[in-house]
């Protein structure tokens, strides 16, 4: 039996050609980017040049692209960073319920060191609100953390409106964009935010890799101590051959954008076609009309997700109930939960699944046949 991946929103298959742009880094390029001989400047120029590519994906200046070890990383160094340089501001930010725990774990740190946290409500349609924004800002608010696109439902937040919000306060305003870039055209020249955290592995680069986008000009400590790379904000030796193929992989990200988006909305279109076909119970979680073509969160009546996940498993499908981080965990979404209420059935029936390189049409529709199997079985 094919196994099937449906699970692209915890990781991506690394493309072949990032493997290939790797792999002569790893054979040749040994040098320290740091080191003045020949074999160190070889070695910085290849990290400029990705440098560069990462920077004209979203319309930055050099100088503000931050490499990193990935999205959680890229996430706290903005938000305790942030928060920690400019407390003599003030102590209060603003973030939603529905963030990933890599922000909501570094709020709760911040909260820990006597910062105060405010959570904008998150309605049925799985969006927060510009004037809840309003509505919550103080004199002494120094921090909006907000994530473009939600990891469980695939939600579009309005980031634009979020961040005009914010614009005119003494305020930063960080997004977390990790399931948003390479699928939706980010141009920092004229969206009003200040911080954007970016993963690799979730647009088929290497994992251990991203890259935080710090405006010029904000206030930010860093959060490791050591040598003076990336411009003091994150000091150790650059992970060059990642970042190579990280490159490699922004790169076919911008030129393929539009057909990749196109192909995996298709795929989506078909398994969801192919459910109904299949007289199989469910119900979208959030906005259909605001909702990335990757991405779709599932509930399924009368079911419980763990029994569910075991049983995809079993039938060789990939799936998840949510974050990657929390797979093991059968406590019911948080995500769903701030949408819905703690006690409503979709937070322990729904599943998310998650279109990318490894489809084809043949393997959504068999994916799609076999839950209509599993749940007549389990009915």
């Amino acid at each position: 039996m094919e196994s099937i991946y449906l699970d692209h929103a915890a990781t991506t298959p690394v493309h072949p050609q990032v493997t290939e742009a790797m792999i002569p880094v790893l054979q040749e390029t040994f040098g320290n980017p740091s080191s003045v001989h020949t074999f160190g400047r070889k070695a910085r120029k290849q990290l400029d040049d990705a440098r560069h590519t990462a920077a004209e994906s979203i319309q930055a200046k050099d100088k503000e692209i931050v490499f990193t070890s990935g999205g959680t990383e890229s996430d706290n160094l903005a938000i305790i960073g942030a928060a920690i340089a400019n407390q003599h501001k003030g102590r209060h930010i603003i973030t939603s319920k529905i963030e990933h725990h890599a922000t909501l774990h570094a709020v709760e740190h911040l909260e820990s060191l006597g910062f105060e946290v405010s959570y904008l409500p998150v309605y049925n349609d799985g969006r927060v609100k510009s004037e809840d924004v309003h509505s919550l800002l103080r004199e002494d608010t120094i921090l909006v953390t907000i994530m473009m696109v939600n990891n469980e439902t695939g939600v579009v937040q309005p980031i634009r409106e979020l961040s005009e919000a914010v614009k005119d306060h003494q305020a930063y305003f960080h997004s977390d964009v990790v399931q948003a870039y390479g699928l939706i055209s980010i141009d920092v020249r004229e969206l009003p935010v200040d911080l954007l955290t970016v993963s690799s592995h979730k647009i088929n680069g290497p994992k251990g890799v991203g890259f935080l986008y710090v405006r010029e000009g904000t206030n930010l400590n860093s959060q490791h101590y050591g040598g003076e790379q990336e411009r003091k904000r994150r000091a150790g030796t650059e992970n060059l051959p990642a970042i190579v193929g990280f490159q490699k992989a922004v790169q076919l990200a911008d030129e393929f954008r539009s057909s990749r988006i196109t192909e995996y909305a298709h795929y989506k279109q078909l398994f969801l076609e192919t459910l109904e076909k299949e007289n199989v119970d469910f119900k979208i979680n959030g906005s259909v009309d605001h909702q990335v073509e990757t991405i779709v969160n599932l509930s399924f009546p009368g079911m419980n997700v763990e029994t569910l996940l075991t049983n995809f498993d079993l039938s060789g499908l990939a799936a998840s109930s949510g974050s990657a981080c929390t797979a093991g965990s059968v406590e019911p979404s948080h995500v769903l939960s701030a949408m819905y209420g703690g006690n409503d059935p979709r937070t322990i029936n729904s599943i998310r699944f998650s279109f990318g390189m490894a489809n084809t049409e043949a393997n959504v529709v068999a994916a799609a046949k076999r839950i209509s199997q599993i749940i007549e079985r389990l009915s």
